[in-house]
């Protein structure tokens, strides 16, 4: 712990079901101060154990209805008030539609920069440390990574999945309720009922570690794809062009008008590795395609590259991938 203010980690969570995410940003607060918790809505007797485990030193909670039933402005009003409270090094939260809009509300609030899409955030070892976290950023489809620091106010930080290993040393987990009164302003969307989406199975395409994705190539026979995925336990992703023929739903698009994922393994089937695909996924920390075209562009980035029909390799990985299991 590099010091001893707290840094505030927005808990991304499913009524007390803590996502990974949330280990690592933990994981990534330690690095810069003492890692404070904050956790909103109903559910924390579920999630205490898993917060300590993820090195919580506090755990801010606030369960009050009007915080859940109305959309992201309640939640930037708690945020505010334990910025304005604790004076923390950081505000840390997800990289995903709901963090990004809350952290850039924030912002503006506390008069505060804001960094998004971080792959990396670590202390800064100048002497110009005090001047807060140093970030890195993937930028133009991946092509440049780029160092960052905000210069003005709080530092307010949405991070990838996957930037970090969370860590297993446990934290105190110390809890402190957060009394407050949410604005009539913060009212002016109410959430009017909440479904759960149909479970694959599989592991959520943005925060998996390991994502198979088919494309063009599959001929429309995700089979295979879906075979690899379920052996090594992860996520399945589709091209542009493959949810654009109708052969997998558009939620499971990587790509620029897509998903952009991150995960630690990519395995890329079929791809030919358009701009547009790449822009999603080309921050993967190793990345592998299996494409009959050998000229195909994805194999300019890969770290390792199959020449072959994906019908007939897929197979062979999978069965080899389960005999080592059994």
């Amino acid at each position: 712990m590099t010091g001893t203010r707290e840094v505030l980690v927005l808990v991304d969570h499913a009524d007390g079901s803590v996502r990974r995410t949330t280990g690592e940003l933990l994981t990534i607060a330690a690095r810069l101060g003492e890692p404070s918790a904050v956790f909103l809505g109903p559910g924390i007797d579920a999630a205490r154990e898993q917060l300590r485990a993820y090195g919580a030193a506090k755990v801010y909670v606030c369960d009050s209805a009007d915080v859940t039933d109305y959309l992201v402005v309640p939640q930037v009003e708690v945020l505010e008030h334990l910025v304005q409270r604790t004076s923390p090094a950081a505000v840390l939260l997800p990289s995903n539609p709901e963090g990004k809009e809350i952290a850039a509300r924030l912002a503006v609030r506390t008069g505060s920069g804001l960094i998004t899409d971080a792959v990396d955030v670590r202390a800064a070892t100048d002497a110009d440390a005090d001047a807060g976290p140093v970030t890195t950023q993937s930028v133009f489809a991946g092509g440049f990574s780029v160092q960052a620091r905000v210069t003005s106010g709080t530092p307010v930080i949405t991070v990838k999945p996957n930037s970090a290993t969370p860590d297993e040393t446990a934290g105190p987990g110390v809890e402190e309720p957060v009394e407050m009164t949410v604005s009539d302003d913060a009212k002016a969307a109410r959430v009017t009922g909440r479904e759960a989406r149909t479970s694959s199975g599989r592991p959520e395409l943005t925060e998996a570690s390991i994502v198979v994705s088919g494309g063009r190539g599959t001929g429309g026979d995700f089979g295979p794809v879906e075979d690899l995925a379920d052996a090594l336990g992860a996520a399945v992703g589709a091209s542009r062009a493959a949810v654009d023929s109708g052969w997998y739903p558009h939620s499971y698009q990587v790509g620029q008008t897509g998903k952009t994922v991150s995960p630690q393994l990519y395995v890329a089937c079929g791809i030919s590795g358009a701009i547009q695909h790449r822009a999603g996924m080309q921050t993967s920390k190793a990345i592998v395609a299996v494409n009959k075209d050998a000229e195909a562009p994805i194999f300019e980035l890969v770290d390792f590259g199959v020449v072959g029909d994906l019908t007939t390799v897929l197979p062979q990985v999978s069965e080899a991938i389960k005999a080592r299991k059994g």
